[in-house]
């Protein structure tokens, strides 16, 4: 279902989506990853320290109790230091969205070429090819791959299918809405949580059965992208595929409804006749 190709322009990559509209993303040039790669080692760095710290005053407790061979227990160390080194940059791109706090603070983020977020595999690919792309001092090949590459991928990269790109300046907040809490709350305690607008509407069934899970996978990728986009971007996409159910389905969306709760309603329900069948 997924048609989503990607072509260089400039610095550039432009994604054509499953919906057909075309999002613009930034890629991350060798300065800003730098900046990255260079927070990170130094917080890995920190957390190594008082590692060692630790492990010098246990050491001796250790010993008294232990019958490994000196040999064991440095292969041990070494095996520690590589699960730590290559855990920090999987763990944290994995499950922070494609980001380390390295790559948080310079405003970039790993992403797959579709556009997607990274997952684990694609993670643990490209981190356990870094060992490579440092070779022979640090990070040589790969900054000659990614001098060598439309893309700036370094070998990493190329295996897994990942590209770095920067991040989106996040748009001003819509009247009414705040990106963050105000000093109000912390006078007033939490209130009672807003209900989501699309569940206060209900779509024909009969217009629902016209649509099929492909329908609802077009919707669910829009929704995963959606916060990636540009405001414009989104609302254009969100009009095109509510044009689309439209004429398939015969729905119109409810009074007082917007175009995005509109599409949250059909997948609502969508969802629930695909659990019931």
């Amino acid at each position: 279902m997924d048609r989503s190709s990607d072509q260089l322009s400039a610095d550039h990559l432009n994604i054509d989506t499953p919906e057909l509209v075309s999002i613009e993303m930034p890629l991350a040039g060798i300065g800003s990853r730098f900046i990255a790669l260079l927070i990170d080692y130094l917080i890995w760095f920190a957390g190594i320290l008082v590692l060692l710290v630790l492990y010098a005053y246990l050491l001796p407790g250790i010993g008294a109790f232990s019958k490994v061979s000196a040999q064991w227990a440095l292969a041990l160390r070494i095996f520690i230091f590589f699960l730590l080194n290559w855990g920090y940059f999987t763990l944290f791109e994995a499950f922070w969205n494609g980001r380390t706090p390295g790559k948080r603070v310079a405003r970039i983020r790993v992403i797959e070429r579709s556009g997607r977020a990274i997952g684990l595999f694609e993670s643990m690919a490209r981190n356990l090819i870094r060992y490579v792309d440092q070779i022979p001092f640090f990070y040589a090949v790969g900054v000659i791959t990614m001098f060598s590459t439309r893309q700036h991928q370094r070998l990493g990269d190329l295996a897994a299918g990942t590209l770095v790109v920067r991040d989106r300046e996040q748009e001003n907040p819509l009247w009414g809405e705040s990106s963050g809490r105000t000093f109000t709350a912390l006078i007033f305690g939490p209130g009672a949580p807003i209900p989501e607008p699309h569940m206060a509407f209900t779509l024909t069934s009969t217009g629902i059965a016209k649509l099929s899970a492909a329908d609802l996978e077009v919707l669910e990728s829009f929704f995963s992208r959606r916060l990636d986009m540009s405001l414009a971007t989104r609302q254009a996409i969100a009009q095109r595929i509510a044009t689309a159910i439209q004429a398939k389905s015969g729905l119109e969306p409810p009074a007082g409804a917007s175009v995005e709760t509109f599409l949250e309603i059909t997948a609502r329900q969508l969802r629930d006749v695909a659990r019931m069948g």
